[in-house]
């Protein structure tokens, strides 16, 4: 963990981003959380209407013990492209709740909650990890609203997977083609499970029979259903910190940890690794993402400050293997990276610098003259800056290209809570150089028409 950055530093910063936010953003909304968040995902867009859309946004509540942690499942009116006007984005209060969002049902949590995962194949379940070996599986619709208030008794987890031997707190993922889980832990294993059965019982069964909320009440997590192991992977020296399945197959996936490792699985062919990248980084690494447009491409975030991309035909089975691209544009440790789920060379990176950046691979070597960041690290073209203190997750929207939901940890700067961000940058940032001059030089030509005849 780095050390508090200067405060006059980053106050100064902060100041110079706000006053750029009518430039650089096509929305934005600041919402101030009591406690932090150490995860932030969308769920399903609910709604659409002419101006927004309606959608799922799950966070969680990190507490001191004087009230219960919680898993927070939120609704979010998402503003449709050029609809807000810039003057009102500029305007928030850094205190203040946002009214975009506003909590629809509060599940208590058994500890805290590091990680949060929706299911691709049924948009009501989700997973999170916390401070123990299990992972806890949760329908959110079905999930009774609860109080979060001092000695109240904790939800009930829909399921319970089991077959970590110590504390998996961070490494999960959901599989995008059938409903299996990835965990990595403490323990160094990577462990995958199928809730196929659970999520077709769950499917078919009849709200009446679910027990009251009096009833959940009484329950607790020990009497949750319980889904041992499918498969248990051994080949990490040191903690699992990330895991993610390749997006065409769920029995293929990738895990890195703080033996500076990138190793890749097959299910189909053993539990032991089918290609191990030894010093993937030179240091811990944080993070992976496999590409949804490109399987053969995977980014992976580190605690040296980088993020780099690799292309699995390159790997070797003795693990020899060089990244194709790194991306070094951060002042400190790599916290996550995700690639965007509408354009195959497009990713984001955020760190404990305080800043989110995008990137896109295929700008890395052309030449900078006309650069919109001409100073710029290679591939980087928009820099969020929004967040006073480390950025500890992100996560694209699906529904709605270029809009990005982002959490940072605010308790080295401003003494404790957090701030989620929704934010979607200017297209004339990302959008081809000739196609927003002819824009600008078209909307040039309406304000002559337009104006005042001699």
């Amino acid at each position: 963990m780095r050390g508090r950055q200067g405060s006059a530093a980053v106050d100064e910063r902060y100041t110079q981003w706000k006053s750029l936010v009518p430039v650089l953003y096509d929305w934005f909304a600041n919402h101030n959380l009591v406690w932090p968040s150490l995860s932030c995902r969308w769920g399903p867009q609910l709604e659409q209407a002419t101006y927004k859309n309606r959608q799922r946004l799950y966070l969680s509540e990190q507490t001191d013990g004087s009230v219960p942690n919680t898993l927070v499942v939120a609704n979010c009116e998402v503003v449709k492209p050029r609809v807000a006007a810039a003057e009102h984005i500029a305007e928030f209060n850094e205190e203040a709740r946002s009214p975009f969002i506003k909590k629809f049902k509060t599940i208590i949590h058994p500890g805290e909650v590091n990680r949060i995962r929706e299911l691709p194949q049924n948009s009501k379940i989700v997973a999170t990890h916390t401070d123990s070996p299990d992972v806890l599986i949760w329908d959110v619709e079905a999930q009774p609203n609860r109080h979060a208030v001092l000695g109240a008794a904790e939800s009930r987890p829909d399921l319970v997977l089991t077959g970590h031997r110590e504390n998996a707190e961070f490494a999960l993922s959901m599989c995008p083609t059938e409903p299996f889980v990835l965990s990595g832990g403490k323990d160094k294993l990577v462990v995958l499970w199928s809730i196929q059965d659970h999520i077709s019982t769950l499917a078919s069964s009849d709200a009446a029979d679910a027990p009251k909320e009096e009833e959940k009440e009484k329950e607790k997590v020990s009497d949750s259903p319980k889904i041992a192991a499918r498969g248990v992977f051994e080949g990490h020296d040191d903690t699992v910190e990330d895991v993610q399945f390749c997006p065409s197959s769920a029995q293929e996936f990738c895990s890195v940890g703080d033996d500076s490792c990138l190793i890749f699985w097959d299910a189909r062919v053993g539990t032991s690794p089918v290609v191990k990248v030894e010093k993937a980084h030179n240091a811990d690494l944080h993070c992976v993402d496999w590409n949804p447009h490109d399987v053969n491409y995977v980014l992976t975030g580190s605690a040296d400050n980088s993020v780099r991309m690799f292309d699995r035909r390159n790997l070797t089975n003795s693990g020899v293997g060089a990244p194709v691209n790194k991306f070094e544009g951060h002042k400190s440790a790599v916290l996550c990276v995700q690639w965007a789920p509408h354009k195959a060379s497009v990713f984001g990176s955020a760190a404990e610098d305080g800043f989110l950046n995008i990137w896109d691979y295929e700008k890395v070597g052309k030449k900078k003259e006309g650069s919109r960041m001409p100073n710029s690290p290679p591939g980087l073209f928009f820099q969020h800056a929004g967040h006073r203190d480390k950025v500890v997750d992100f996560h694209w929207n699906a529904s709605d290209p270029w809009t990005i939901v982002s959490v940072s940890d605010d308790g080295e700067s401003t003494g404790g809570g957090g701030t989620l961000q929704l934010w979607r940058m200017s297209d004339l940032i990302y959008r081809p150089e000739d196609e927003v001059v002819a824009e600008l030089e078209k909307f040039k030509a309406h304000l002559a028409t337009c104006g005042p005849k001699p």
